[in-house]
């Protein structure tokens, strides 16, 4: 246990270096059209990595494991080029917070998701959003979602929908309820953010739309005419 918390430190000090160094970096133009990074934060127990873990695999896990930090790939589609789709599901914990600073700068867009049963877990994500606004600059242009999670669970809630909708407002973002544990909204929360993008054509869908004649040709390969 000591060794691994000693290579989370060094781990973080390493992110601190980075995160605090120049702002301006050169970054490779292959890796720019390539990558879209979205990273996902908010509380610990608000179901970030069941809300990853459902898009990108499409399983859900019951117990909860606080995350550290940990990063999925999906190829996606991007100015109808194959490229891949980078996200990284951030801690809960506020001990490492150059690793999330480092999260912030290196993303294109962010998931701030929050419980739909937990009042304080949508009050910690305004730090958060803070910190995006103070390493970004100007957001406009930035999709940014706010997901109320756990929608599911109804009995206790504690942040009513239209509430979470003004907060958004006045962030600036777009709002979504979702449930990683019965597959509400998983997909269009994603379909939806890469909609956001205004400087890139991002979908999910790979193939683009086939024309008629496309179609015409797939539907008779295969078969035979008896002349």
């Amino acid at each position: 246990m000591a060794g691994k918390m000693a290579g989370l430190l060094k781990r973080e000090k390493k992110d601190k270096a980075e995160a605090e160094g120049p702002r301006l970096r050169v970054m490779n133009s292959a890796d720019a059209q390539n990558d879209y990074r979205v990273a996902v934060f908010g509380a610990g127990g608000v179901g970030k990595s069941s809300l990853v873990l459902r898009f990108v695999r499409g399983t859900f896990r019951e117990s909860y494991i606080p995350t550290i930090e940990d990063t999925y790939r999906q190829v996606i589609s991007c100015n109808k080029q194959v490229c891949t789709l980078q996200i990284t599901d951030t801690t809960g914990s506020h001990q490492f917070p150059a690793m999330q600073r480092l999260a912030i700068s290196k993303g294109h867009a962010f998931i701030l998701v929050y419980s739909i049963n937990s009042r304080a877990s949508l009050e910690e994500l305004k730090p958060i959003m803070q910190e995006i606004v103070s390493i970004k600059g100007d957001i406009e242009g930035t999709p940014i979602m706010l997901v109320g999670n756990k929608c599911d669970e109804t009995t206790g809630r504690q942040v009513s929908t239209t509430d979470a909708a003004a907060v958004g407002k006045a962030w600036g973002c777009a709002h979504m309820e979702t449930s990683a544990k019965t597959n509400h909204n998983i997909k269009e929360l994603f379909q939806e953010l890469l909609q956001m993008e205004k400087r890139r054509t991002m979908s999910l869908q790979l193939d683009p739309k086939k024309s008629k004649s496309q179609k015409r040709k797939e539907k008779l390969k295969g078969k035979c005419v008896v002349m």
